[in-house]
């Protein structure tokens, strides 16, 4: 993985590592808000909010755009995506992992085709 991606992928965990910040990605997910709106869920103070927008902000994980004195957030699903790659990848790392330790133990000789089947007709499922 390049030093830049994983970079990505460390700032968009830690964003999304906080209860509170994932509630605002949650809430942004049903479209553009303002801050004000984003804000008001929460019992703290809205430069206790600002602090989290701009940590979503720095992960890319969400726009700012001023339309008059107010302040509208979206969304911006890329780093999600990067997410989701990494996350594709451990699954694959492991399953493989997890099925060479089941044919060692059940005496099978084909582990890797079993669990390249499985991740096939995971995918197919997905897509469907």
């Amino acid at each position: 993985m390049r030093l830049e991606t994983e970079a990505s992928l460390d700032r968009t965990l830690s964003a999304l590592a906080d209860p509170t910040r994932r509630a605002i990605v949650q809430r942004l997910v049903r479209g553009e808000a303002r801050v004000t709106d984003v804000a008001a869920p929460f019992a703290m103070s809205l430069p206790a909010v600002s602090k989290h927008l701009r940590r979503l902000e720095a992960a890319g994980l969400l726009t700012r755009r001023r339309v008059g004195r107010e302040h509208r957030l979206a969304l911006d699903p890329a780093p999600l995506g990067e997410v989701e790659a990494w996350l594709r990848e451990m699954r694959r790392f492991w399953e493989e992992r997890l099925a060479a330790l089941d044919a060692h133990l059940t005496g099978e000789t084909r582990p890797l085709e079993r669990a390249k089947r499985r991740e096939k007709s995971m995918t197919r499922s997905k897509t469907r």
